[in-house]
């Protein structure tokens, strides 16, 4: 019995040293032109949101490990799907009414930064203050693209400020 468990352990072994060269796809092509946020939402931006919504992702230790490393590979590419700030000339004012909509929602439901990102990284977390400048921020950068969908996520604002 005792060489059966000895055989699987180094099994086990084995094939984690073998995953460790499945390389996961960590890039971080150039920037286009980043945002155009003033300095205050920049930096609440960049400490919370820029890891998996930007170009400038800071790949932690744990991203060079299989099969984390696939994991965290999968979760900064699909954030940049959803949100890219370093690639924000890209989209056009449908597209960034979206993003602003998406933005207010996900921050008012405590939805972001993602329960799972903050205790590995206690400075993406945002406080109440810093949740209430972006949501003041994305209505105020919808409203000045001038879109429809500014009377929604408005109305949502001045509901919560009439309660």
């Amino acid at each position: 019995m005792k060489l059966n468990k000895t055989r699987i352990l180094i099994a086990v072994v084995a094939l984690f040293i073998l995953i460790q060269f499945i390389p996961a796809s960590r890039t971080n092509p150039p920037a286009e032109i980043e945002i155009n946020a003033p300095a205050e939402v920049k930096a609440i931006l960049e400490r919370s949101c820029y890891d998996c919504h930007s170009n400038n992702t800071t790949w932690p230790f744990y991203s060079y490990i299989a099969p984390v490393s696939w994991l965290v590979a999968k979760d900064v590419m699909e954030g940049r799907r959803h949100v890219n700030f370093t690639t924000w000339n890209q989209y056009d004012a449908d597209r960034l009414a979206d993003i602003f909509d998406d933005l207010y929602d996900e921050i008012d439901e405590g939805e972001m930064p993602l329960w799972f990102y903050v205790p590995l990284h206690p400075k993406s977390k945002l406080s109440e203050t810093d949740k209430n400048i972006l949501k003041d921020w994305a209505v105020q950068a919808a409203a000045d693209i001038n879109l429809d969908e500014n009377a929604e996520i408005g109305s949502e604002i001045e509901d919560e400020h009439d309660d």
